[in-house]
């Protein structure tokens, strides 16, 4: 799977080629940083002033690294694909095989990194439910109002919480409706070439 860069960001990566290739490992070593402690403004000044360029312009060159090594190591990217996608920046063979020996050496900390920082979503535990039927009532006699509710039982680590929805049984048939059209979705050929490259 090749990785889609936009013209931004092949502009902000543009700037490791007009650099050493020491700086560019620097950079390197700053982006996993920043991705484990946060971005510093004074890191970047102090770059751009050995450098004689903007610190701006080094902001952008450290975050496109970030960037690339984020997504390459996201996606679990191969070494064929990795050196694919950065060869339409038209960088030197040298910063080409140094980019990916960043990738390679960072990959594993980069996913711990990202999976830490994912966020920690409620999951489904159990379902309860009830029909509540209204045969007639003095004012609508010949009237059937059905509702479902359901009190769905949610876990967020050792954390638990219930929420109470109310629906009518036409809302709930679509909401099945739906959700079956996305598992048969889930079983096509296109949907598992996407979910066996994003493993």
């Amino acid at each position: 799977m090749l990785l889609v860069l936009s013209e931004e960001h092949k502009e902000h990566l543009g700037f490791l080629s007009e650099v050493d290739s020491a700086v560019v490992g620097e950079f390197g070593r700053i982006a996993v940083e920043f991705l484990k402690k946060g971005s510093n403004p004074k890191i970047y000044e102090g770059a751009a002033r050995k450098l004689d360029v903007s610190s701006e312009r080094v902001q952008h060159g450290v975050e496109g690294l970030m960037y690339l090594l984020t997504e390459s190591s996201k996606l679990t990217i191969s070494e064929v694909d990795f050196q694919d996608s950065v060869l339409v920046l038209g960088f030197s063979e040298e910063l080409n095989a140094l980019l990916l020996q960043l990738y390679l050496e960072n990959r594993k900390e980069v996913r711990q990194i990202l999976s830490i920082l994912a966020p920690s979503l409620p999951h489904y535990h159990n379902l309860e439910w009830r029909l509540d039927v209204q045969l007639a009532s003095r004012a609508l006699r010949h009237q059937v109002k059905p509702t479902v509710t359901l009190k769905l039982h949610l876990e967020d680590g050792a954390k638990r919480s219930a929420r109470v929805l109310q629906t009518d049984p036409a809302t709930l048939q679509h909401l099945i409706d739906e959700l079956e059209r996305a598992l048969a979705e889930l079983k096509s050929s296109h949907c598992r070439r996407i979910l066996r490259n994003i493993k």
